[in-house]
């Protein structure tokens, strides 16, 4: 199976996005670090790695951790806010280093929302510019983009703005927001939408994309909003094909393992037919209502054979529905013996999420500590200005 995984290799960011939820820590990490976790992806057989942050492109040695983990075989890609991407010579070093394929991060194709949206000015131009740029180094380029209160009316704007602008661009990306985790946790009533606040302009998004042949992956919404696309959940495939993911995070969180891609449900989503392909609803800050969550009946069968038979996956070896049926069976018969998170815990993995023989993800050091709070006071004032809470330090939550 295509298992990919995540190493966050920074975690500070070069915006202020109001609704981050992976902030700045005083973890830090040299090359000698990175490594080992691409050298436990390639233990664990996994097909592929993602670079993140914060903004991994800041971190000096991006290109030679790059070039490690395309040279063990992994297939290597990044998510970016696109700023440095924008700067040619840094694209062409990123496809030199074997980088491909970006996941370029833009929320809005209006100026002054995506402005908003990024704590700055001139943003958008230069991930606009950025595109273009990994795209003449023969690196793919996705667009990511996450679900918001202030994009939640003008998903399939911004989606037919960036074809007509871009027209290379083939795969979007859609996450909602998770309002459990650092500034999106503080600042749910400016950014985090209602479920029925994207339900059209999505759906109008995904019909536009599958018409003109493009593909699309939408994560943490459930698929009583999605139904028509249920194939096109991360979720979704992921419970279909029982993958696994593993990402390194570059705080007290360290190594995370996560099988289970169930959240939260009504009692009207018991008689949904759906209901046991579903993630159900992503929500452990309590931003969203599970009263808009409702059940649909289409048929579960056609949802997975879209999936396991898609020529575009040909890591998923279940092809046959009805062996796919005696495997899931027997999945679903662990999943329900294993112990389950009470609604509203906080993103700290339990125990059994803990990837077994994970290497250590990073370090604090005194120098990684000092930079931690000369970036939290700079980003304080960013707040102040914004008129947005800044996320809780570790010793708040404490």
């Amino acid at each position: 199976m295509a298992n990919i995984g995540y190493i966050q290799v920074v975690r500070h960011c070069n915006h202020f996005c109001g609704f981050c939820s992976n902030p700045t820590t005083p973890y830090t990490h040299d090359f000698e670090s990175m490594k080992l976790l691409v050298d436990d992806f390639v233990r664990r057989e996994y097909f592929g790695v993602i670079l993140t942050g914060g903004e991994p492109t800041l971190h000096p040695e991006l290109p030679r951790i790059c070039a490690y983990a395309r040279e063990q075989g992994l297939h290597v890609r990044m998510i970016t806010n696109g700023h440095r991407l924008a700067d040619p010579s840094f694209a062409r070093a990123m496809g030199n280093a074997g980088l491909s394929l970006v996941h370029v991060s833009i929320y809005s194709v209006r100026p002054e929302v995506e402005a908003e949206l990024r704590g700055m000015e001139g943003t958008l131009e230069r991930a606009f510019a950025a595109l273009d740029n990994a795209h003449a180094e023969g690196i793919d380029v996705n667009i990511n983009s996450v679900i918001n209160r202030l994009n939640a009316d003008h998903l399939d704007l911004s989606v037919r703005t960036l074809v007509a602008q871009h027209p290379f661009l083939h795969h979007f990306v859609w996450n909602n927001l998770d309002p459990s985790m650092g500034r999106a946790e503080v600042n749910q009533d400016e950014f985090t939408p209602r479920l029925a606040d994207f339900e059209l302009s999505l759906h109008r998004a995904l019909r536009f994309l599958h018409r003109s042949g493009r593909t699309f992956r939408v994560e943490k919404v459930p698929l009583c909003y999605m139904a028509d696309w249920a194939w096109a959940s991360t979720e979704t495939r992921k419970i279909v094909k029982g993958e696994e993911r593993i990402v390194h995070f570059l705080d007290q969180k360290q190594t995370v393992r996560q099988t289970d891609w169930e959240h939260i449900y009504s009692e009207s989503c018991d008689v949904c037919s759906l209901r046991t392909i579903c993630g159900g609803l992503f929500d452990r800050g309590e931003g969203y209502d599970p009263a808009e969550l409702s059940p649909v009946f289409t048929d579960r069968d056609a949802v997975v054979k879209a999936i396991i038979e898609d020529p575009a996956d040909p890591s998923y070896a279940l092809r046959d529905l009805e062996i796919w049926r005696a495997d899931f069976s027997r999945r679903l018969e662990q999943q329900r013996s294993a112990p389950r998170r009470p609604r509203g815990a906080r993103d700290e993995p339990p125990p059994e999420m803990r990837a077994p023989g994970a290497p250590t993800v990073g370090q604090v050091t005194p120098r990684g500590e000092r930079l931690y709070q000369a970036k939290r006071r700079s980003e304080a004032q960013k707040a102040a200005r914004a008129g947005l809470e800044l996320e809780r330090s570790k010793e708040q939550h404490d």
